[in-house]
């Protein structure tokens, strides 16, 4: 006689990951995130209309290369009237609005890194009102992932753009 012992057996299902790979959608976002993702899009259209409306301009019709956040309120570059070296956004609200009036060239020369920037939001900006309306993360496997590689990246663009600003500078013997 043989003796057959039963185990109990728990079925558990393997977790599937969200990737492409395994054929799975992202999971359905809930009401807040997406209710978050509208607001993120509404505040960048209200950034790019009063981009729009600053004055970027010099009275002579140059363009200027930072100072216009003053136009808002904000008061000038604290690092820069301390050190008299710019820092590294100086001429990131300038960019912008030169942008937001269709001066590219201008926009890259008074920042750089403000201009790509500014692209990015506006690519953002459908992004996020297509996300919300299809109640999935378009082109996105991890929100935190690409936030992560998104700041890294432009803090990076900031501190090389800075880091030419000051060589020229120094170059030309305007700082240190």
């Amino acid at each position: 006689m043989v003796l057959h012992l039963q185990l109990p057996v728990a079925m558990v299902p393997v977790h599937l990951s969200t990737t492409e790979k395994s054929g799975r959608r992202p999971p359905i976002m809930s009401g807040a995130i997406r209710t978050g993702l509208i607001v993120v899009a509404a505040a960048l259209v209200t950034v790019f209309v009063i981009a729009a409306l600053l004055n970027p301009y010099e009275a002579d019709g140059t363009a200027r290369t930072m100072g216009t956040h003053v136009q808002i309120g904000l008061p000038p570059c604290t690092f820069q009237v301390m050190t008299g070296v710019p820092c590294p956004s100086c001429g990131l609200t300038t960019s912008v609005a030169l942008l937001a009036h269709g001066d590219v060239r201008n926009s890259l020369r008074a920042n750089a890194a403000g201009t790509v920037l500014a692209l990015f939001w506006l690519a953002l900006i459908p992004w996020c009102l297509i996300s919300a309306l299809v109640r999935r993360y378009v082109m996105v496997v991890s929100l935190e992932r690409a936030l992560l590689v998104a700041v890294i990246f432009f803090v990076g663009l900031l501190l090389v753009r800075w880091a030419i600003v000051l060589g020229v500078g120094w170059y030309d013997g305007k700082y240190f």
